[in-house]
């Protein structure tokens, strides 16, 4: 193999393999911090999320954080599946612009800043934009299905 190759060459099996543990560890990402809304995994709760949207003058707040919890909880399944990965894609883009926007609103972007920055939920957008345009690979539920 001639260094070119080494350097610059792709299979489609190694894509969908890259592709696959991208799916798997960012949902998995995005199913977690949903059963942390819920008080399942971590130490928050609803009613704390809940509480914290208020404080920062969410509209409709209890129906917020339940649509965010949703969000997560479904779109990260389904994307770790690789079922229905470009809907899911998409419900996780918004749901992160959203976080980004209104949790993370005047603080920058590095998460180590106090209060943290939106870098988290800049990073995991931009991975939903690229899986949405990479599509869920061979290693999916959708290949399989459709």
């Amino acid at each position: 193999m001639d260094l070119g190759s080494a350097l610059t060459g792709s299979s489609t099996a190694w894509i969908d393999l890259a592709v696959l543990g991208l799916r798997l560890f960012v949902g998995v990402c995005f199913v977690v911090h949903g059963l942390g809304k819920l008080g399942v995994v971590g130490s928050g709760n609803m009613a704390g999320f809940t509480a914290w949207l208020d404080s920062l003058g969410v509209p409709m707040a209890p129906l917020q954080a339940r649509i965010a919890m949703a969000s997560e909880i479904t779109g990260g399944t389904l994307l770790a599946l690789g079922l229905f990965a470009r809907p899911a894609c998409a419900l996780l883009f918004v749901t992160m612009l959203v976080a980004g926007r209104l949790g993370h609103r005047g603080a920058g972007y590095l998460i180590t800043n106090d209060p943290p920055g939106a870098e988290y939920t800049i990073n995991l957008a931009v991975v939903c934009a690229a899986l949405f345009l990479t599509g869920p690979g061979g290693y999916s539920l959708d290949a399989v299905l459709f």
